[in-house]
C-alpha cells in the first residue's frame, strides 16, 4: 500500500501546485481570484501527474531520465499487486481486480434503478436522481465493457499466447494500468459536486450547462481513454515483435487476432472521444462555443465526434469477447477452429466498416441526404460479424463437445448475440429506427450485443483460465449453477424489454405508463435475480482461489502456448523461448503439435 499512499500524497501536492498556480495567473491577468471548474481542471493535470509519479513513475522510470538510478523492485506476495510492477501478469490481475468492482458498482446503480422502476409513478427516486444513478450505471458499465477483457486477459494471457516473456513496453503498461484507478474515483467524486444527468453519453448542450459534476465525467472518460491509446499502442508492438520463432500469422490464436483489431479500434477511434470532451471542457471553463449555436457553433458536431468514437467502441466492447468464445468453443469442441482465415476476415473487417456507420445513432437529427448511405453500411457490417458467427457454429458441429462451464458461457454467448443481431436490424432500418431509437427496445438490444459478448465472454475467460492464474479449480457443479442462474435471469430480465419498447416505454426517464407495470414489476425482480447471480459469483471465485484443489498446468488438454507453462507462471513465462511449429487448434491431426517448449537445462536451440 505504500505506493499508493505516496501516490495519494503527491497527486495532492500536485493538486494543490496546479490549482494554485492557475489562481496567481488569474490574479495577473486581473481575472476574479477563484473559479472552481477551471481550478479542477488545471489542478487535475498536476494532481494526476503527481499521482503517476508516486505510484511508481519517478521511482522505477523517470528518475533514469535525469541520470538517477533507478530502484529495484522489491514487492512480493499480495503487495505487488498494489504497487508499479512491470510483470504482465500482475498488471492483468490489477486490470480485472479494478474493473470487477467498476462492474459491480454499475451493477448495484442497475439495481436501484430497477427499485424504482418496480411500479410506475415516482417511488422513492427524484426524477432528477433517477438520473443521475443512470448515468452513473451508464459510465461504469461502458468503462468496464471497453476495457475488462483486453486490460485484464489481454495483458495476462497475449505475450503467454505468443511465446513472450512480457509486453513490449513493461513500463509504459504498468502507467496504462495506473491510469484507470482514478476512472472510478473521479466518477463516485462527481455526486459530491452535484452529480450528472445526461447518461454515458452526456450530450451537449446540456453536457456543457450541467451542474460541475459533469466536469469529473468529462476528466474520467479523458483519463480512460488516454490508457486505452497507450495500451493499444503496447499491444500492437508486443505481437508485431515479439512473436515466438514460428508464430506466423496463420498460427496466432483467435484471441490474439480479436486483440490486434481491438487494439487499432483503440488506437485509432480513443482520440476523437478525447478530443470531443477536451472541447466540452473548453466550453465549460474557458467561456469556448464549439456546441453553442449563439456563439456560431453546433451541437450536432458533438453527436459527430462522439459517435464516430463510440461506434468503433461497440466493437472495442465485443470482438474480444467474441475471441474468448472461439478460443473456449475450439479447445471443448476439440476440432480444429473452423473457417479459421474467415474469422480473421471478420475481426479485420469489423476493424474496417465499423468507421463508416456511425450515423445510424443519429437518423432523427435530420440529414436526410444521408440516411440511406449509413443504413446500408450498417447491414453491411453483419457480414464480417456473420464470418465469426459462422465460425463458432461451424466449429460446435460435429465436435467433441465437452460441456464444461466455460463452454457453457462461450455457447450462451452465442444464442445471446444472435437475439442482439437480429433485433439490432430494426435499429440499422431508418423507418423503424425513428420510432423505436428512444425506447426500451434500444436498451434490451444494447445489452443483449453487449453484456452477451463482454460480460458472458468476460465470465467464460475467468472460468477458462482461471487456474492459469492461480493454480486452481473451481468447482465445476457450481460453476454449472452459477450458469444456468445467470443465463436464464439474463434473458428473463431483458427479453421483456423489446415488448415495452413497443408498447412505448422511453429509456432514461424515470417514469411510464401505468398499464406497463406488470411488466417492470417482472423485469425489476428478475433483474434482482441476475445481480444476486454475481454475488454467487464472486463468492465462488474467491473460493476456488483460497481453498480450490490443485490444478495441473493444463487442465484442460489445450493446445495453445499459455497452457504449456506452469500454473501460475513463473516470472519469464517459459524456461526457454518456445518454437511454434504448426496450427494452435488441429486437435484430431494426427502427429500435430502447435509449440514446442525446451526444458530450462536443455541444449536444443
Amino acid at each position: 500500500m505504500k505506493p499508493i499512499l505516496k501516490g495519494i500524497l503527491w497527486a495532492v501536492i500536485g493538486f494543490t501546485g496546479g490549482a494554485g498556480l492557475l489562481t496567481l495567473v488569474r490574479l495577473a491577468l486581473g481575472m476574479s481570484l477563484w473559479d472552481l471548474e477551471p481550478a479542477i481542471s488545471v489542478g487535475y493535470i498536476f494532481g494526476l501527474t503527481g499521482w503517476l509519479l508516486g505510484v511508481g513513475v519517478w521511482d522505477y522510470w523517470a528518475r533514469a531520465w535525469f541520470g538517477l538510478p533507478l530502484k529495484k523492485f522489491e514487492a512480493n506476495g499480495l503487495s505487488r499487486y498494489f504497487s508499479f510492477n512491470l510483470d504482465h501478469k500482475v498488471i492483468g490481475l490489477q486490470y480485472l481486480a479494478v474493473f470487477f468492482f467498476m462492474l459491480l458498482t454499475g451493477g448495484l446503480f442497475a439495481m436501484l434503478m430497477r427499485l424504482e422502476l418496480m411500479r410506475p409513478g415516482r417511488e422513492f427516486m427524484d426524477p432528477a436522481v433517477y438520473n443521475q444513478i443512470m448515468s452513473l450505471h451508464g459510465i461504469f458499465m461502458i468503462a468496464v465493457a471497453v476495457a475488462v477483457i483486453i486490460g485484464s486477459f489481454g495483458n495476462y494471457i497475449v505475450p503467454l499466447m505468443i511465446g513472450a516473456d512480457d509486453m513490449a513496453f513493461p513500463r509504459l503498461n504498468a502507467l496504462s494500468f495506473w491510469l484507470t484507478p482514478l476512472v472510478p474515483l473521479l466518477l463516485l467524486s462527481s455526486l459530491f459536486f452535484g452529480g450528472w444527468d445526461s447518461g454515458w453519453t452526456a450530450y451537449a448542450p446540456l453536457s456543457v450547462t450541467n451542474r460541475t459534476g459533469q466536469l469529473f465525467y468529462n476528466l474520467a472518460f479523458m483519463t480512460l481513454g488516454l490508457s486505452s491509446i497507450v495500451g493499444a499502442v503496447n499491444f500492437l508492438t508486443t505481437v508485431l515483435t515479439k512473436r515466438a520463432p514460428g508464430l506466423t500469422w496463420g498460427r496466432l490464436p483467435i484471441f490474439v487476432w480479436s486483440i490486434i483489431a481491438t487494439a487499432i479500434l483503440s488506437l485509432l477511434a480513443t482520440n476523437f472521444i478525447f478530443v470531443v470532451l477536451l472541447l466540452a471542457t473548453l466550453e465549460r471553463i474557458a467561456g469556448m462555443a464549439f456546441f453553442n449555436p449563439a456563439g456560431g457553433g453546433n451541437p450536432i458536431l458533438y453527436q459527430h465526434l462522439f459517435w464516430f468514437y463510440s461506434h468503433p467502441a461497440v466493437y472495442v466492447m465485443a470482438l474480444p469477447g467474441l475471441g474468448v468464445v472461439l478460443e473456449v468453443i475450439a479447445h471443448f469442441s476439440r476440432k480444429p477452429l473452423f473457417a479459421y482465415k474467415w474469422a480473421v476476415a471478420g475481426f479485420l473487417g469489423i476493424t474496417a466498416l465499423s468507421f463508416t456507420v456511425w450515423a445510424h445513432h443519429m437518423f432523427t437529427t435530420g440529414m436526410p441526404e444521408s440516411r440511406t448511405a449509413f443504413m446500408f453500411t450498417t447491414e453491411l457490417i453483419s457480414i464480417p460479424t456473420g464470418f465469426i458467427f459462422l465460425s463458432a457454429l461451424g466449429t460446435i458441429w460435429q465436435g467433441r463437445l465437452r460441456l464444461n462451464t466455460p463452454m457453457l458461457f462461450g455457447l450462451a454467448v452465442i444464442v445471446n448475440f444472435l437475439i442482439g443481431g437480429i433485433t439490432g436490424i430494426f435499429l440499422a432500418d431508418v423507418p423503424t429506427d425513428i420510432q423505436l431509437q428512444d425506447t426500451f427496445w434500444v436498451v434490451a438490444h444494447f445489452h443483449y450485443t453487449i453484456v452477451s459478448t463482454q460480460i458472458f465472454g468476460l465470465v467464460a475467460a475467468i472460468y477458462y483460465w482461471l487456474p492459469k492464474f492461480t493454480g486452481r479449480m473451481y468447482s465445476e457443479r457450481l460453476g454449472k449453477i452459477h450458469f444456468w442462474w445467470m443465463f436464464v435471469t439474463f434473458n428473463t430480465t431483458f427479453l421483456p424489454m423489446f415488448w415495452l419498447g413497443l408498447n412505448g416505454m422511453n429509456r432514461r426517464v424515470a417514469q411510464y405508463p401505468a398499464p406497463l407495470g406488470d411488466v417492470n414489476m417482472w423485469v425489476s425482480l428478475n433483474a434482482f435475480l441476475l445481480g444476486a447471480s454475481f454475488a454467487f459469483f464472486v463468492v465462488l471465485i474467491a473460493l476456488a482461489w483460497v481453498r480450490g484443489p490443485r490444478a495441473v498446468s493444463n487442465p484442460w488438454a489445450a493446445r495453445t502456448l499459455e497452457w504449456q507453462t506452469a500454473s501460475p507462471p513463473p516470472h519469464d513465462n517459459f524456461p526457454r523461448e518456445p518454437k511454434v511449429v504448426g496450427a494452435p487448434y488441429d486437435y484430431g491431426v494426427p502427429d500435430s503439435t502447435h509449440a514446442i517448449v525446451p526444458a530450462a537445462d536443455s541444449g536444443n536451440d
